[in-house]
């Protein structure tokens, strides 16, 4: 007997795409489930076989941890090795996750905060790159980001990638940053000509120029520190 693949599943009955459209966290225990394990049997959808495997575990995430390979492949047509390990394995997942340290994101909270996050990327280079850093209100990083790449000497920074990023990522603060090979920490006249662009263009969007890094070996230049971020 042909199993019901997830293709031939009735369109509300398809939990990948539901959680596509609505978020993952749309999906009942069963759906999620059913995503794992991909197919049912003949005579049963996916989504029902993993109604009955919960149902078996009196719907309880922990009791279902607890079933072996052997309960689930003896207990439930349909369920074979692969599909009892992959099952076995997202729940041991689950319960690593629930032991782990929460995560916590960078903040940005001066300017040594920005040299720090980015020195490491920046400091050996023999050539220029453009970065930026965006945080969200709180002052956390949301995301960091190369912009360009340019000669030992300049960089070339492309305004609207700068604020494509900060406005897809809903990012409430920018901090620019680049490096000068030289060693010389000193603005050029392009270095204050993009801070001015970048500083006009992100209030136009609600966004505020936190600063503007350079980096030269181990030591830096802010915008910020030396009052020229406003």
């Amino acid at each position: 007997m042909e199993k019901l693949s997830i293709k031939r599943w009735a369109e509300e009955d398809r939990p990948r795409e539901k959680m596509l459209q609505k978020g993952v966290a749309a999906l009942s225990d069963a759906e999620l489930l059913a995503i794992l394990i991909g197919s049912g049997t003949a005579s049963e959808s996916a989504v029902q076989l993993s109604q009955r495997i919960l149902h078996s575990a009196g719907n309880n995430l922990n009791a279902l941890g607890k079933l072996t390979v052997k309960d689930l492949t003896a207990g439930f047509k349909g369920i074979g090795t692969a599909k009892a390990v992959t099952i076995q394995a997202a729940l041991e997942l689950g319960k690593r996750r629930g032991a782990s340290d929460i995560y916590q994101r960078s903040r940005i909270q001066s300017s040594r905060d920005a040299f720090q996050l980015l020195h490491p990327l920046l400091c050996d280079l023999p050539h220029e790159e453009l970065w930026i850093i965006l945080t969200n209100q709180a002052g956390k990083v949301i995301a960091k980001q190369k912009i360009s790449q340019g000669g030992t000497t300049e960089t070339t920074a492309d305004l609207r990638l700068i604020m494509k990023a900060a406005i897809q990522s809903l990012a409430s603060g920018i901090v620019l940053c680049h490096n000068h090979p030289s060693g010389n920490t000193n603005p050029s006249q392009q270095d204050d000509l993009l801070t001015g662009r970048v500083r006009k263009a992100a209030k136009l969007m609600d966004i505020s120029l936190l600063d503007h890094i350079i980096i030269a070996d181990n030591c830096y230049y802010s915008y910020t520190d030396e009052g020229r971020a406003e």
